[in-house]
């Protein structure tokens, strides 16, 4: 049984969320107060996933994401009537996994459920492997590739970091213009494939034995 929390102050949704949820084995535990799940996440180590709310009681969404991500690297789902494009940035750029804009058929959260959930177990295995090529250091804005420093560019450096970040997990365009303050939002998809392609060249120079970032048709890229 899959066990997560969800913040949501709309007990009709959250119930019929909980109910549809139950037949595919997944235990959803919810809450309407920003607090309390603030403090079951620090409490119950075996919420595998969090689905929160924006419009809460008490405090916003977008300011309880930083909160938590003090905490815990729990996946989030945002689940949210707010449908302007600020709200989505925000809650990307503060942690947050993906945004679910409401009303959604509930079959469209499970499958984002199960793609997350399939997505951050592969970080877990390669954290315990030490198989990663790549140190990134946040307080410095430097990341190393095999031990060497790269010389990178403030765009190159947001859109390797996630991908780093996101270790396997394929990430379409947009989400790069999003996830980057670096990145202008009305940037052309192929202003990302140039500077995708300068990363490229810049890690070949020390590993030409691979190619380290795939291409994924159709939607963005992945870390291999």
């Amino acid at each position: 049984m899959i066990k997560v929390l969800m913040i949501e102050d709309d007990l009709e949704l959250a119930q019929i969320i909980t109910d549809y949820l139950s037949s595919f084995d997944i235990e959803v535990t919810n809450t309407d107060s920003p607090y309390n799940g603030l403090s079951m996440l620090s409490i119950n180590k075996e919420f595998k996933l969090l689905i929160l709310d924006l419009t809460l009681p008490e405090i916003d969404g977008l300011e309880l994401l930083p909160k938590i991500r003090e905490k815990s690297e729990i996946p989030i789902i945002i689940s949210s009537a707010r449908d302007d494009i600020l709200d989505k940035v925000m809650g990307l750029e503060r942690g947050a996994d993906d945004y679910l804009p409401k009303p959604y058929n509930p079959r469209e959260l499970q499958a984002r459920i199960k793609t997350i959930l399939k997505r951050v177990d592969l970080p877990e295995i390669k954290k315990e492997e030490n198989t990663s090529p790549f140190t990134v250091k946040e307080e410095d804005m430097q990341i190393s590739f095999k031990g060497i420093s790269l010389t990178l560019t403030l765009a190159e450096y947001d859109i390797l970091k996630l991908l780093i970040k996101r270790n396997g997990g394929v990430i379409a365009r947009e989400d790069f213009i999003y996830a980057s303050d670096s990145i202008e939002d009305d940037s052309s998809l192929k202003n990302i494939d140039v500077i995708v392609s300068r990363i490229r060249s810049k890690l070949s120079k020390i590993d030409s034995s691979k190619t380290y970032i795939k291409s994924v048709r159709g939607i963005g890229y992945q870390l291999v």
